[in-house]
């Protein structure tokens, strides 16, 4: 490919995430965390009262609780003001719950997921495919055929009320409590958007099933919250991308993933993130598998200012098994805190972390894990590799895994490796007609191959794309 080809194909991959939109809302709250805006919030969704007082009691515990500040290595939060970011925004969209007609949506919206490609993701035959701008899922559609099956895919407004017993038993109940942490609190608090995935028993859905969730004003928090249910026997792979232009002021991402796995069920949830590097990625994501059920998580971790992130598994049944395969990336500015956490809580139960980090340009990326083998748990086993690749002095990378076994019949392997980008491989790359770009290039494609390998290959190209504008310093 010659190098204009080069420079357009950079272009229109970069201005596929740093355009920006003329913010255009039906209903926007003030800035800040009150009660005034916590019911502005629930009443413009005309929510049940019972969602209400959920509301309320996690802004009380949200108020009770105090940031996380003594983490070693953590990313600093002082520069991220909640009073001055802006909760809640709807936007101007004629139908409050959504529209399954992409024609529906007014046209710089609609404008802005096709930039994004959400339209051509749904004809490459997903499932179903949902759109979140703002704080709002403002289309969403799934395919009939599985919808015949039973499957639910639907916003978590819609589920709320239209399938109340199912929100009231799992949502922020047993997995993700407000109590967790500060920032699960405050997410349910003012959580807004967000998707609704049921699986019935023995139903398999056969294709990926896409959400992406966009930030198009400044200043703004979004908050949606992601629900799978996945019953006996069934399966569902479910595919997130995140995005937002850069902004003078910071935003806030806090959301929140819960997974059932019931027994001898199966999800993968994979996520290719790319916030803008004014953005404060802090979410909570868990899932709790029952017996013979396994749990995949894949993500890819890009922009951002700073990001803690820490997908957890509770191996609650005999035979669970759960797999992380994470990703970040950290440049100039940034500092990317990632991890996993899994719980061993029967016997027999697997699990397996593999994390790759990236760091140029005086980055920081660390990786913060913990893996818990409960008394009983006999003959669980657990894996954890951390590789990290630096691209000079300045950049840095970090392992805190820490493992706290309580039971001896186990199996327990820890392998982390730290390593520079040598001249040697630089210099054979070039030998062989590569430039010093290209060999970089191949060099980290090689490294992240076990992250791409598990995505479908529209988003392994997407992510190798943008961690090649992350080494050029395009984004952000």
């Amino acid at each position: 490919m010659s190098s204009d080809q080069d420079h357009l194909k950079e272009t229109d991959t970069e201005a596929r995430f740093e355009f920006k939109k003329e913010e255009r809302s039906a209903v926007k709250s003030d800035k800040g965390l009150t009660e005034e805006v916590v019911r502005l919030i629930s009443e413009d969704k005309d929510e049940p009262e019972w969602m209400l007082e959920r509301r309320l009691r996690a802004l009380k515990q949200y108020q009770a609780m105090p940031l996380p500040t003594d983490w070693p290595g953590q990313p600093d939060l002082t520069e991220l003001d909640i009073e001055e970011i802006v909760p809640y925004i709807r936007p101007d969209v004629d139908k409050r719950e959504g529209v399954d007609d992409w024609t529906e949506l007014p046209e710089e919206i609609k404008d802005t997921f096709d930039k994004l490609g959400i339209p051509e993701a749904e004809k490459n035959a997903l499932s179903g495919v949902g759109a979140q701008y703002e704080s709002e899922v403002v289309y969403q559609n799934m395919q009939e055929q599985w919808e015949e099956k039973g499957v639910v895919f639907m916003n978590m407004d819609r589920a709320v009320k239209e399938h109340p017993e199912l929100v009231k038993e799992y949502f922020m109940t047993t997995c993700v409590p407000p109590s967790d942490n500060k920032f699960a609190a405050l997410h349910g608090a003012v959580w807004s958007g967000g998707s609704f995935v049921y699986v019935p028993e023995d139903v398999t859905v056969e294709m990926p099933v896409q959400a992406y969730f966009r930030m198009n004003s400044e200043g703004m928090g979004q908050f949606e919250h992601t629900l799978i249910v996945a019953e006996k026997g069934s399966e569902v792979h479910y595919i997130e991308g995140c995005s937002a232009p850069k902004y003078g002021a910071h935003n806030l991402h806090s959301g929140c993933v819960e997974v059932f796995v019931e027994e001898d069920a199966h999800v993968q949830y994979s996520t290719v993130q790319n916030w803008s590097k004014n953005t404060f990625n802090l979410n909570t994501k868990r899932a709790i598998v029952e017996a013979n059920g396994k749990m995949e998580w894949v993500s890819g971790s890009m922009g951002s200012k700073a990001t803690m992130l820490y997908p957890c598994t509770i191996l609650k049944g005999r035979g669970a098994t759960d797999t992380h395969i994470t990703i970040a990336f950290a440049g100039e500015g940034q500092n990317i805190d990632t991890g996993a956490k899994v719980y061993h809580n029967a016997p027999d139960t697997k699990s397996t972390i593999e994390s790759k980090s990236i760091s140029k340009d005086g980055g920081r990326t660390n990786y913060r894990g913990l893996v818990h083998i409960a008394d009983g748990a006999e003959g669980s086993s657990t894996a954890v590799e951390c590789d990290a690749l630096m691209f000079d002095n300045e950049s840095t990378s970090d392992t805190m895994p820490y493992m706290e076994i309580e039971e001896s019949k186990v199996d327990v392997a820890h392998e982390a490796t730290v390593g520079k980008i040598g001249d040697e491989d630089i210099f054979y790359l070039q030998s062989r007609g590569l430039d010093d770009d290209d060999a970089k290039k191949m060099i980290v494609a090689g490294f992240i191959e076990p992250i791409t390998e598990e995505l479908p290959i529209e988003y392994a190209v997407e992510l190798n794309r943008l961690i090649e504008l992350e080494m050029e310093g395009s984004l952000g």
